[in-house]
């Protein structure tokens, strides 16, 4: 079978790396088809043994994420294919094996993967129910690819640190089209992510497809300690480079225009394609998601001026 290249970067992710890893290793794919490669920058804790553990290969690569991610990708990973994780991801047991058996049709050259935010409170609810919007969307990321696109298009452009994932796919969709692995019921999804116990989730998740009955491939992101104000600082710092983004493909660029314009970011992209029924029918968390979007949008826009003040 084709080889996949599964690559992780990580900082101080001890908390979080060795279930990242032990989902991939989970993965109902040929295990000598799989190489796991983790690109660690600078880590003070047990990243690196915890790591050390299950990865093939861990190396060392920095200062941002893209350049980590590169690295990997392009000069570490020896697979047809590449797939890049945060640390703090959990796959589904099926996700690497779907993505090989859709790609095989030859008809994409990279893939959106359903990205399902974990956490029973109400603000990781709010953000699972706003990303349950974002897929296949100009607004989503490709995670898999063919490392010969990735080569292709140069990789991810490490001058930006935020937007680099859209002009990743900007890139890719020069040279042919991304698809999206699967559509999911939310719903179901939502009810069976609550229902997680807080602590010793990893087997629910891994197994999802067998536990929920739902054959679904999934990626879950575990931002269960949910902390707005870190939450804030963070959607804040990964704006640093919005600008520079937009003068590189222009902001008369369609894709540009939605990803910042006001109508598509509140508005477009939560009612297009029937997607209002959603919106409606859970109005708390449409509350919540409002409400989170008009503080990112606030810090944006305060941000700006500083930006131009230091050009």
């Amino acid at each position: 079978m084709d080889r996949v290249s599964v690559v992780v970067t990580t900082r101080n992710e001890a908390a979080n790396i060795d279930a990242c890893l032990a989902s991939v290793a989970a993965q109902d794919y040929p295990r000598e088809d799989l190489e796991f490669i983790v690109v660690d920058n600078a880590s003070t804790d047990d990243t690196k043994a915890i790591a050390g553990r299950h990865a093939d290969i861990v190396c060392e690569m920095g200062p941002e994420r893209s350049a980590q991610r590169n690295h990997g990708m392009l000069t570490v990973a020896s697979g047809r294919y590449v797939m890049f994780l945060d640390a703090d991801m959990i796959l589904s047991r099926t996700v690497v094996r779907r993505c090989v058996e859709k790609m095989a049709a030859g008809q994409h050259v990279a893939l959106h993967i359903p990205e399902i935010v974990l956490g029973a409170d109400y603000f990781p609810s709010v953000r699972r129910f706003e990303r349950s919007f974002y897929d296949g969307t100009v607004i989503d990321g490709a995670r898999f690819i063919t490392k010969d696109a990735f080569a292709a298009v140069g990789g991810f452009d490490t001058s930006l640190t935020g937007p680099e994932d859209w002009d990743l796919d900007k890139k890719l969709k020069r040279i042919g089209t991304i698809g999206l692995l699967s559509r999911y019921d939310f719903d179901a999804v939502d009810a069976y992510v609550a229902g997680l116990p807080r602590q010793d989730f990893l087997e629910a998740l891994i197994r999802f497809e067998e536990k929920s009955g739902q054959d679904t491939p999934l990626l879950f992101h575990n931002e269960a300690a949910f902390d707005l104000v870190r939450y804030l600082k963070k959607k804040t710092y990964y704006t640093g480079s919005a600008e520079a983004y937009i003068a590189k493909w222009t902001g008369r660029d369609p894709d540009v225009r939605r990803q910042y314009g006001l109508g598509y970011r509140f508005f477009g992209v939560f009612v297009e394609q029937g997607r209002y029924r959603r919106l409606l029918s859970h109005p708390g968390k449409a509350f919540g998601m409002y409400f989170l979007r008009f503080l990112v949008g606030v810090m944006f826009l305060a941000r700006r001026p500083r930006q131009a003040g230091t050009a």
